[in-house]
């Protein structure tokens, strides 16, 4: 009997880190920096920090590499990017959370189902938060189904018409004047029938009320406060016992290169202290649907201002290029808390899916 009890102590040691390992998320956050590759990453370090790898994401316990290509191409834009890394499935550019037998603008694949859907499905509160329009790809790739991205209208409806729970819960981005042009040419009227359903239509998130439960605030202009917002979304969806599921987006875009750095630098702040708040039992992610095409080239002092030259044409200058466009390299992957050491080595956008099924403790479709 005494062998017996040492024994079974001897074996609860050590399988003590494999259950430690296996902890299940209560909340999954992702933060999903829109173009915000590693270049970009690399570039804002620089630009903050006067050194490389001084961002919080860059110094996350967890780091993986991430491919980002779609269905069709191998440089991938948000709507396909996106898709990928919430529903596990890759599409072709420009379509919304389908199968790759849509055709875009013309014809619908199989409406794939999203990890916030999932959410939804299990009785968890889930929301949105952008600083671009809130039925723009993104985001719309949580909520919506389409098989062409420009089609706000349509797009933004299906929060009314949830195919699983009783749809997102908090909704705060910009572009109001689009979606509610859009959905009232299609008839919807969403200052009657959002209520019906439990929202509260607001135009600023000083109008949130502090017992809020269902809100839908749609911004005028996209210099939002993404800090504020990401922390009332929090607020507001911890309140559900049975747990949560968020994503925030930040336009990281270097097409503009001071914004899109200053942004970078910014949104890495809100991830930190989303991680010192949040931790124990919610998973954090951190990643990009694409990268950019900005680059560090030649003849670049240290002591020089990575900025310099860096809004005139690449053949004018020697230092920091941007040509504007979608790139497709790699992207990085950071995560912390329960079920983030799966984040390692290569992986694929739609891994990402994965990661966080497992991370709730869900099986896979």
């Amino acid at each position: 009997m005494h062998r017996f009890k040492w024994t079974v102590i001897l074996i609860l040691f050590l399988c003590a880190p494999l259950l430690a390992a296996e902890r299940v998320a209560k909340g999954v956050i992702l933060f999903l920096g829109d173009a915000g590759g590693i270049p970009t990453l690399h570039a804002a370090s620089i630009l903050e920090y006067r050194q490389p790898g001084q961002l919080f994401t860059q110094k996350m316990p967890h780091l993986g590499l991430s491919e980002t290509s779609s269905a069709s191409d191998w440089v991938a834009d948000s709507a396909a990017g996106m898709t990928a890394i919430v529903t596990g499935k890759k599409t072709h550019n420009g379509v919304i959370s389908q199968s790759d037998a849509a055709v875009r603008g013309k014809t619908d694949g199989e409406a794939l189902k999203t990890i916030l859907e999932y959410a939804e499905e299990k009785g968890l509160s889930t929301g949105v938060v952008s600083n671009s329009g809130i039925a723009s790809a993104t985001p719309a790739c949580l909520y919506a189904h389409s098989n062409d991205r420009k089609k706000i209208g349509e797009i933004f409806a299906q929060v009314l018409k949830p195919r699983f729970g009783d749809g997102v819960d908090v909704v705060i981005g910009p572009g109001r004047a689009e979606i509610l042009t859009g959905t009232s040419a299609l008839g919807v009227d969403l200052a009657a029938e959002l209520p019906k359903k439990g929202y509260r239509l607001l135009d600023s998130m000083g109008a949130i009320p502090s017992d809020a439960r269902r809100v839908i605030v749609l911004l005028a202009k996209e210099e939002i406060d993404l800090e504020a917002a990401t922390r009332q979304a929090i607020s507001i969806l911890s309140r559900n016992p049975k747990g949560f599921f968020l994503m925030v987006e930040s336009d990281l875009h270097t097409n503009q290169v001071q914004r899109g750095l200053e942004r970078t630098v910014a949104f890495d702040r809100i991830i930190k202290q989303t991680v010192e708040r949040m931790k124990g039992d919610t998973l954090v992610l951190f990643t990009a649907d694409h990268s950019f095409d900005l680059r560090i080239v030649a003849s670049l002092r240290k002591s020089d201002s990575l900025l310099a030259n860096a809004d005139k044409p690449a053949e004018a200058t020697r230092g920091l290029v941007v040509k504007g466009h979608h790139a497709g390299e790699e992207v990085l992957v950071a995560a912390e808390g329960p079920g983030a050491e799966r984040v390692h080595g290569f992986l694929s956008n739609t891994d990402l899916f994965r990661i966080m099924m497992a991370a709730y403790g869900w099986k896979l479709p």
